[in-house]
């Protein structure tokens, strides 16, 4: 308090003009149409621009809430497209179990579920992601993800109750059926281990049509992954002396470094089929 006497006292006169100042600007101001017209298009400028700026720092700390409110939003929407249901045959009977139906009585195949990646790396040779969600919020075993632009991200390998772990697309022992996207080539995508962005795409023949720039997506051949989520696209096209296929590199559809929600999808049709093959291997070994 002493201090702030102090400083009143120093510098008296200077603080007591700028209060005159001030004084007469009001008053010209008040009492003059065109000073009073120039002050007030001088303070709304002023405030619109504080109020701008508030606006900007309050929309930044609502980015969080959006981001979450958006990715729900996104996982209601997946779960309404057509591609997700399979028409029923109408000319059998049809008995109705736990598997969910739409209002035209098509089954449902496929089902997103929005999930937070609470922890990713991307620097090691076998790479993982965490997600905060689990099986006590339906997330199985063997779910594939994707990013939010249907870039594929890798396969669950554990859940918990409450988290899931993905084996991400940048592991050694990753390996994703692949087609590609003009030809219809099919191959296997793996990754070696080097660049978080950079994919590789074994087992195709040269005979094949590759070109730079082409697109691979999922082949649809495993339960995993429904056909035609994007993996990358054709970086570059090696021959390999040693064998009749081609070394392609693709630049990785989803970025890795910056994942913050992904979309689990599970196959409803996957026990069912997991049990036919299991019993045609059983035959044979028997």
């Amino acid at each position: 308090m002493r201090n702030i006497f102090l400083f009143i006292r120093s510098y008296f006169n200077f603080l007591f003009l700028l209060i005159l100042q001030g004084f007469c600007i009001y008053l010209i101001a008040h009492y003059n149409t065109y000073h009073n017209a120039v002050a007030s298009g001088f303070m709304n400028e002023v405030t619109g621009s504080i109020n701008t700026r508030y606006n900007k720092i309050d929309y930044y700390f609502q980015l969080k809430k959006t981001n979450e409110q958006l990715a729900k939003d996104n996982e209601r929407l997946r779960n309404q497209l057509k591609s997700n249901f399979d028409r029923p045959d109408t000319s059998v009977k049809i008995v109705t179990d736990s598997i969910p139906y739409d209002t035209l009585g098509s089954r449902r195949t496929w089902q997103y579920l929005v999930a937070k990646v609470v922890s990713n790396s991307v620097s090691a040779q076998n790479n993982f992601i965490v997600l905060g969600r689990g099986s006590a919020q339906q997330l199985k075993k063997d779910d594939g993800v994707i990013d939010p632009n249907n870039g594929v991200v890798g396969i669950v390998t554990d859940v918990s109750p409450h988290y899931a772990v993905v084996m991400s697309l940048l592991h050694k022992d990753s390996k994703i059926s692949a087609k590609l996207k003009k030809g219809g080539d099919a191959g296997q995508v793996v990754w070696e281990g080097k660049y978080p962005n950079q994919l590789l795409l074994t087992d195709i023949r040269k005979s094949a049509k590759v070109a730079k720039g082409d697109t691979v997506y999922t082949s649809g051949f495993t339960t995993t992954f429904p056909y035609g989520l994007m993996i990358g696209t054709i970086d570059e096209i090696l021959a390999d002396k040693s064998t009749n296929n081609y070394i392609i590199r693709l630049k990785s559809s989803a970025n890795f470094y910056n994942l913050q929600f992904v979309y689990a999808i599970e196959n409803f049709q996957k026990d069912e089929i997991n049990r036919l093959l299991k019993n045609a291997n059983n035959k044979i070994n028997n």
